[in-house]
């Protein structure tokens, strides 16, 4: 795909579409690491956040907590 580096106020930009952002799970406001290869090929990749095990298991515990009583109605 060819895009075209447009003005945007003092700087340069590549406006990207909705498909390719729904390709790339991309949304505004959304962080990217941008590299610059040798030869000036540039790569930007999604900065995802990184969910440890224990953030996981205390998300999953407040969920269980603020919700037991729906959990033991269900059962």
């Amino acid at each position: 795909m060819i895009k075209t580096i447009t003005k945007v106020g003092n700087s340069q930009g590549i406006m990207l579409d909705a498909a390719i952002m729904d390709l790339a799970r991309l949304k505004v406001g959304d962080q990217v690491n941008l590299t610059v290869h040798e030869g000036g090929a540039i790569y930007l990749a999604p900065v995802r956040p990184v969910v440890t095990p224990e953030e996981a298991s205390a998300s999953a515990k407040s969920i269980i907590s603020k919700n037991s009583e729906l959990f033991r109605r269900l059962s």
